[in-house]
């Protein structure tokens, strides 16, 4: 498995959630929604919740959060 997919799967794990947003800042994970999918290929059942969050312009935006 993929170092990358190694992190996504040990956050999840550990109960924390991840959205496109901070898997680069904490995880160093640029495409995060690949190796979601990656993931979910392999078996594993990871959820999707749709959030609002601000953007840098200071506007609602829809963005995904995942979690186990």
């Amino acid at each position: 498995m993929s170092n990358q997919r190694n992190r996504i799967l040990e956050h999840l794990k550990s109960g924390k959630t991840l959205t496109r947003l901070n898997s680069f800042k904490e995880l160093g994970v640029i495409e995060a929604p690949a190796r979601i999918s990656e993931l979910r290929t392999l078996g594993y059942d990871i959820q999707t919740t749709m959030i609002t969050v601000k953007n840098r312009f200071d506007e609602n935006v829809r963005v995904a959060k995942w979690h186990l």
